[in-house]
């Protein structure tokens, strides 16, 4: 009993103080950040169902450090660096979120079920009454995809580091999880989480961004509809999604799990198999989702975001939400242009495929200028295209990206 001291016996405490300075301020820090996303998902400034786990999880994972038998600084949680085949079966019968993590996270499975649950979300008839126009938006709201790549390589990224990182500006997580386990599997884990810690600033930060470059006057701008929208039928829309699925995974093998999860969850919507899209809707998309906040919380671990990388990381995924929000305001402003007026340049801010938090973040502000303003008919067109052609831009980079 002489030889166990304070630090041995209580070994967060004594793993902090034994890590060095920078580790253990890193380890506080995230605490802390930890503790803030817990209180901002229950006030409901950033989603709940991602932010409470995750902070919950930033939490435990750099509270709960302590020392292995081999002397190195670990954890019971997770491994995400592990690749030898035996040390993964024997860390699976300890680490107690090993095995979800190796059998749904970083095989991209976990991304796919989310992305089926989105898929019930979507009414692709909101995209059939106006594509052009919904098309144009999600193009012009993917500038942070495009723009980012050549600043990330710039900044000393590779060319594959880059279009991981540059998908954060398509705010779409299965995305980014997905390209960046493809092309950059080193760095998927802190690509993916700055990916969903600044998921949160397209509801709290764009609005800011909109009455920053969109005009009270512009804002409060009423579309008057010539016609009355066309209601599409359920079968026109699981003929669309059947043909652009097959027509997307053929010309985008390598994104085609994306691709599917997504149409297959239009198609549950369409096809009115309610069990299944209760299911599906319900507890797969919601279950998924909560799963996702844990796994990335604990994946926070301040030893694994020390990589000199992490604040380029951090950087660049800023940069590439908001040139996407400029992108789409920029469309909304064309938009307004091509339509003489009757437009409301707002609307370009729900392209940014954040489903459907950027299409209600649109119609929010408009309805603080104008009550009498709807657009969120408009607004969840262009946010639906902003899904697919994210989609898009996952399959084209992971397709070319490797051969340059």
């Amino acid at each position: 009993m002489e030889n166990i001291d304070f630090a041995t016996l209580f070994q967060g405490i004594g793993t902090m103080m034994e890590s060095g300075w920078l580790l253990a301020s890193a380890r506080v820090f995230l605490v802390l950040l930890g503790l803030l996303l817990i209180y901002l998902g229950w006030k409901g400034v950033l989603e709940p169902m991602v932010m409470i786990p995750m902070g919950l999880g930033m939490v435990a994972i750099n509270c709960g450090t302590l020392m292995m038998p081999d002397g190195t600084l670990g954890n019971l949680f997770l491994d995400p660096m592990l690749s030898d085949t035996d040390d993964l079966m024997n860390t699976m019968q300890i680490d107690f979120l090993q095995p979800v993590y190796t059998l749904t996270f970083s095989n991209g499975l976990i991304a796919c079920f989310v992305f089926m649950g989105i898929g019930t979300l979507l009414d692709v008839g909101f995209l059939l009454q106006k594509p052009f126009a919904s098309i144009f938006l999600a193009l012009c709201a993917e500038l942070g995809t495009f723009l980012t790549v050549p600043i990330a390589s710039a900044l000393g990224l590779t060319l594959k580091e880059s279009a991981s990182v540059a998908m954060v500006g398509g705010a779409d997580g299965p995305m980014v999880l997905f390209t960046s386990l493809a092309l950059a599997k080193h760095l998927f884990v802190p690509i993916t989480v700055v990916a969903y810690l600044y998921l949160g600033l397209t509801y709290g930060g764009y609005p800011y961004l909109v009455k920053l470059l969109v005009p009270k006057r512009f804002r409060a701008i009423k579309m008057v509809s010539k016609k009355a929208p066309k209601n599409y039928d359920a079968k026109v829309k699981l003929a669309f999604s059947a043909v652009l699925c097959a027509v997307l995974c053929f010309l985008f093998p390598v994104a085609s799990p994306l691709f599917f999860s997504l149409f297959l969850g239009v198609a549950v919507r369409e096809s009115g198999m309610k069990h299944i899209y209760d299911f599906v809707s319900g507890p797969l998309l919601y279950g998924s989702t909560f799963m996702l906040g844990v796994l990335l919380g604990v994946l926070c671990d301040a030893h694994l975001l020390l990589d000199p990388k992490i604040l380029k990381l951090l950087v660049l995924g800023i940069v590439a939400l908001l040139l996407s929000g400029i992108g789409g305001i920029i469309g909304g402003y064309i938009m307004y242009i091509v339509k003489r007026g009757n437009y409301n340049p707002v609307i370009g801010i729900a392209a940014v495929s954040c489903v459907p938090t950027t299409a209600k973040v649109a119609q929010k502000i408009v309805s603080k200028d104008n009550p009498d303003s709807f657009v969120l008919g408009d607004a969840l067109g262009a946010n639906i295209s902003g899904v697919i052609t994210s989609a898009i831009i996952t399959g084209i980079y992971i397709t070319i990206i490797p051969y340059l």
